[in-house]
């Protein structure tokens, strides 16, 4: 097909890369240990682990797994905030040849319980914070080999403190019992006198069991192979390239945790082939934290949610950070509204830059060019060696400029759904695309401009409604911090939209919010409901939870 978009690609991107530049991440950590031996790779409350580092400790851990009875295949499931301990244990497996199962730390019982079975997950290294869980969870599970660790455990004497205050004036770590277990520093003693094997390692080795559609149905796992995450580092590596690792060291701000398959590739993985620095957020909720951490670095780049944009823009004191050395602002996992990114760029000067993709596709599809001089209000375009097509429910492609759900091909694309080749079939098609549930546009140049997901439109009396067109709508007006938008059953029309709105003040009421949407929307957009909330409910990396807001059921007018 013809990829007419490559003409509108930033000066320097190519149109192609090359996978066979590395045969497996092993072998780009490798290179990437070698090339930038005494920069710092990683930071986290104030303690920098060098390349060097990094190179030493996670061999430590990847022999100790071996040591273990851990061959090529095995799963060994993660399940940390962003704290030192995960880029090791995260490298040692890979080097070890085994396939990481990121776990989010907040799981309940069943769920950890679900994924653990269906994963096999033969070892899990866990923060104490989260131990309990596992604990709960690990019976009828094929976990063979537990490793604890804790928040402060890499750090030195600070972590001394740094634990003290967790266990004992928070209360974080309930007790728990896990006989047998290992404390993260003595696996690493241990594998500190054993020897690290070269596992014969390729293209079509499993690196990845990356977990999704949780907040939807039954979680999968999807299938990341080596070659999908080499893919799609390179792809997003020649896209940042132009304008990123030039002879400025690259600091990037790394709130969004990293078990999360965005913030893994394109911070973790993308940056340490630039040599960056990944200045580790425990805790992202803390926004305060946050910008006094921020306030300590001369950072290059940023990746986040847009609730997170907006979080920061909301602390008076981020205002108050220095920019001058920002080149890079990335928001990605939900739609950049408008009226955050306006702000943005008002109080930065660096435009947020929005891109698009799944836990399937590694996850980058598109990106929008980091030289892009405003916000647009598109995806971007999509990115090299990467095949893009709009099509009806009947699977036929749509009419450029026409509505239609995105599919995209490319080596970055998922192997398919661990164990589960029913859901695999439903997304792949015959010709080799992953149709993504989402719809959208594109023009004449390839930006592409997101309507909505195929399951959270709302259909009012026969219209099509998208929530995205709502709440950026709704997110300009001055007195909104947050809003959500939502389909909810009505005797006459089907559904009509209900609005969930975050004010920022006590002034704000539902006569002017919805007097505000009819100036602005056709009437059958228009919300009948309106009602106010302190939060809504997000997932671990701060997108909004419309399905949770759905299953409320609310009661609404006959």
């Amino acid at each position: 097909m013809e990829r007419f978009w490559v003409k509108h690609y930033p000066p320097g991107v190519p149109a192609e890369i090359d996978i066979d530049e590395y045969a497996s991440l092993r072998d780009m950590l490798e290179a990437t240990f070698a090339n930038y031996p005494t920069r710092p790779a990683f930071t986290s409350m104030g303690r920098s682990l060098s390349f060097r580092d990094l190179d030493a400790q996670s061999a430590a851990f990847g022999a100790w797994l071996q040591a273990k009875g851990c061959v090529k295949g095995t799963r060994v499931a993660l399940m940390m905030p962003n704290i030192l301990q995960y880029p090791v244990a995260l490298f040692g497996a890979l080097r070890a040849g085994c396939t990481i199962v990121n776990v989010n730390p907040l799981y309940t019982s069943r769920e950890l319980a679900y994924q653990l079975q269906d994963s096999g997950a033969e070892v899990i290294v866990v923060v104490e914070n989260f131990a309990h869980t596992v604990e709960t969870a690990r019976t009828g599970t094929a976990l063979k080999h537990v490793v604890v660790t804790s928040i402060g455990e890499m750090l030195g004497v600070k972590g001394v403190l740094v634990d003290f205050v967790i266990r004992h004036v928070k209360k974080m770590v309930q007790p728990f019992s896990l006989p047998g277990a290992i404390r993260f520093r003595d696996a690493l003693r241990e594998g500190r006198k054993l020897p690290l094997a070269r596992v014969p390692l390729g293209h079509d080795d499993i690196a990845f069991l990356q977990y999704t559609g949780g907040t939807t149905g039954v979680a999968k796992g999807a299938v990341l192979l080596h070659r999908n995450m080499i893919a799609n580092l390179l792809q997003a590596r020649a896209w940042l390239r132009p304008f990123l690792g030039t002879e400025q060291r690259d600091v990037i701000i790394t709130p969004l945790p990293l078990y999360h398959i965005f913030s893994l590739t394109a911070n973790c993985l993308v940056f340490m082939t630039l040599g960056g620095e990944n200045v580790l957020i425990a805790n992202a909720r803390d926004i305060r934290a946050l910008v006094r951490t921020m306030r300590h670095h001369r950072f290059t780049a940023i990746t986040g949610v847009n609730t997170l944009f907006n979080a920061l823009l909301a602390n008076p004191d981020f205002a108050k950070l220095d920019f001058s050395s920002l080149r890079m602002a990335l928001g990605g996992g939900m739609a950049v509204q408008e009226a955050v990114a306006k702000r943005w760029k008002d109080v930065t000067g660096v435009t947020l830059v929005e891109a698009y993709g799944l836990t399937e596709t590694s996850p980058a599809a598109t990106v929008n060019p980091l030289n892009l001089p405003a916000y647009n209000g598109s995806i971007g375009l999509p990115i090299p060696s990467t095949d893009i097509v709009l099509r009806d429910d009947r699977g036929d492609d749509v009419p450029r400029g026409e509505p239609g759900e995105i599919c995209i091909r490319g080596p970055q694309v998922m192997a398919g759904y661990w164990n589960k080749p029913e859901e695999t079939a439903l997304v792949m098609t015959p010709d080799g695309f992953l149709a993504t549930g989402d719809i959208g546009v594109q023009d004449d140049r390839g930006y592409i401009r997101i309507i909505d997901r195929k399951k959270d439109m709302i259909l009012v009396s026969g219209f099509n409604v998208y929530p995205n067109e709502i709440e950026g709508v709704v997110a300009m007006h001055p007195d909104v911090l947050e809003c959500a938008a939502v389909g909810v059953p009505d005797a006459r029309s089907g559904e009509v939209v209900k609005l969930y709105i975050v004010p920022k003040g006590a002034g704000l009421t539902e006569d002017s919010v919805l007097a505000y949407c009819r100036r602005n929307l056709t009437g059958y957009k228009v919300p009948r409901l309106v009602e106010f909330r302190a939060e809504l409910p997000k997932s671990n990396v701060g997108k909004i939870l419309r399905r949770e807001l759905r299953d409320e059921h609310p009661k609404v007018a006959a």
